[in-house]
């Protein structure tokens, strides 16, 4: 698919539609979504998916933190339905400035932030360019640089793609062979979504704007200075990685317990990159524990209200 993505076409089976809205900030229109617990004032969190996904990737667990939270989930820049180009381009500092400016507009300074994949790593440059201290939250975190051969190899070949003009509407076509994306994300994540999300990966994987704003984020991404930046980190910072990821490895966020200050690592069995996707009230339980524990939450949360 050669045309942007479409909120009338495309959009129709994204789920949480009527929490959608469009906002112009920064040179961008984004898409965002956002849901609060009802009238009473509630802390403010921040929802940042990972490279390739888009607000669908928080779909089941949304409702679950919204009980308790004010939650904006945004389509990061050359994402989904979000369009325009951030000053910078696709680069760590470009989206982090780009999510400032959204913010802005918005009028929400996040109380806490979550980030999966790549969306933690945006997290920590937001919190070290406000020189903030609010609790983050990384569900299997891409906050360390690749090892080995794959440091030049994978950041290389992301950039050889770019280049090539074909690369990602070859992916695209690819894509849309009937039941791909599922089988792709179970081979490169090691999880087994639902059928809304397969539905809404299947469309992003098959537009090769949106394959190719992916790619370009993958080229760009300096995970060598943020790893010397890490040691800078004041917030609180819970990491969260699942056993059965293939895309992260637990040693890459084993080693970034170690240079952030004030980290704990917790582990799920069971569960694949996507474990918020897999298993939503379970992730929930770990945000929910964590927000209690650093005062961002009050009350106790019990299983019942999950």
């Amino acid at each position: 698919m050669s045309r942007p993505l479409d909120w009338e076409r495309e959009g129709r089976i994204w789920p949480h539609r009527a929490a959608s809205s469009f906002v112009e900030a920064n040179s961008l229109r984004w898409h965002i979504q956002r849901i609060r617990p009802g009238d009473a004032p509630a802390p403010k969190l921040l929802l940042l998916h990972g490279t390739g996904a888009s607000v669908h990737s928080w779909h089941g667990l949304m409702p679950k933190l919204a009980e308790r939270f004010d939650v904006l989930v945004p389509d990061l820049p050359g994402h989904a339905f979000t369009k325009g180009r951030p000053r910078g381009g696709l680069t760590l500092g470009g989206i982090t400035g780009a999510l400032s400016a959204l913010l802005e507009v918005e009028g929400f300074t996040p109380d806490m932030i979550v980030g999966h994949s790549a969306g933690a790593a945006i997290a920590i440059a937001w919190v070290l360019s406000h020189s903030s201290q609010i609790p983050l939250v990384g569900l299997n975190p891409a906050i360390m640089p690749f090892r080995g051969p794959a440091a030049q190899v994978f950041p290389a070949m992301a950039k050889l793609l770019l280049v090539n003009p074909f690369a990602p509407r070859i992916f695209a076509r690819m894509a849309k062979v009937p039941g791909e994306a599922a089988r792709f994300l179970r081979r490169s994540t090691g999880s087994r979504t639902d059928p809304a999300s397969e539905a809404c990966y299947a469309a992003l994987f098959g537009n090769h704007r949106h394959a190719r704003g992916a790619l370009e984020m993958m080229a760009n991404w300096d995970l060598e200075d943020l790893k010397r930046k890490l040691p800078e980190v004041a917030s609180p910072v819970l990491l969260v990685h699942s056993r059965q990821d293939k895309a992260i490895p637990l040693s890459s966020v084993e080693q970034a317990v170690t240079l952030l200050p004030r980290a704990e690592l917790e582990l799920l069995g069971g569960l694949g990159h996507l474990a918020h996707e897999e298993d939503p009230t379970r992730v929930a339980q770990s945000i929910l524990g964590f927000a209690q524990r650093q005062g961002v939450l009050e009350a106790a949360v019990t299983q019942e209200a999950l």
